[in-house]
């Protein structure tokens, strides 16, 4: 599978932005996709997971200000992002796995398939 996120960018606090994943392979309807990030010098934290086209899981920290969807016949994941804040700033990342089960899914490590990344700086 290949993931390709994009969409960040620089924006003030309170702005919002639309990150895309856009995958390839064997990206299928029932596959989990999870949004990741990194700031600096931080270890990648859970942002928000689709588990296999059904429930969406969201980090406490973004719940209520970011969601996830995503548009299978264009085997495209987003993650809309609203209210930032400059707590936000990292690397996003996307990544999908086709075995993830469902108390995994916060881990880095259970996913084998990894797009890019995309930065978001939020300024205060």
């Amino acid at each position: 599978v290949q993931l390709q996120a994009s969409g960040g960018g620089w924006v003030q606090t309170g702005d919002s932005l639309r990150l895309s994943c856009a995958a390839s392979g064997s990206f299928v309807v029932s596959s989990t996709v999870t949004w990741f990030r990194q700031a600096p010098g931080k270890e990648r934290e859970f942002v928000a997971s689709n588990f296999r086209n059904a429930n969406t899981y969201y980090a406490d920290s973004v719940k209520g200000r970011f969601t996830m969807s995503r548009d299978n016949a264009k085997k495209q994941v987003y993650l809309q992002m609203n209210s930032l804040k400059p707590e936000d700033t990292a690397v996003y990342y996307c990544a999908l796995s086709n075995r993830v089960i469902l108390s995994s899914i916060r881990a880095p490590g259970s996913y084998a398939s990894w797009g890019q990344g995309t930065l978001v700086t939020v300024s205060s």
